[in-house]
């Protein structure tokens, strides 16, 4: 689980390690490990969940039943890529993929 405290609080060392090691390090959604030095994350916008979640609270506040709200999945994904990491991997990804990436860090 990338997203346990664990990992986030470690999230330079993981990335150091990987990139010690020569190891692709892809996560997912955890933007925290892909700015501390890995290579690309890739999963549901947490913030979007994050408002989502917020809604239906709001829903609830205001007298709705939780057993009548649906069950939803995350619509809303996010790739993000070092390309710091990338460079010291020697991993050269295409101009259209990059311009796919919600968040290209350099």
């Amino acid at each position: 689980m990338p997203n346990s405290v664990v990992f986030v609080r470690d999230a330079e060392r993981l990335a150091a390690f990987a990139l010690r090691h020569r190891m692709v390090s892809c996560f997912d959604a955890a933007p925290s490990l892909v700015d501390a030095g890995g290579l690309m994350s890739y999963g549901a916008d947490l913030a979007a969940a994050a408002r989502r979640a917020a809604e239906l609270v709001d829903r609830i506040a205001r007298g709705a039943k939780p057993a009548d709200l649906p069950i939803e999945q995350s619509t809303r994904f996010a790739l993000r890529i070092n390309l710091k990491t990338a460079k010291a991997l020697g991993i050269a990804f295409s101009p259209t993929f990059l311009a796919t990436a919600d968040d290209v860090i350099e």
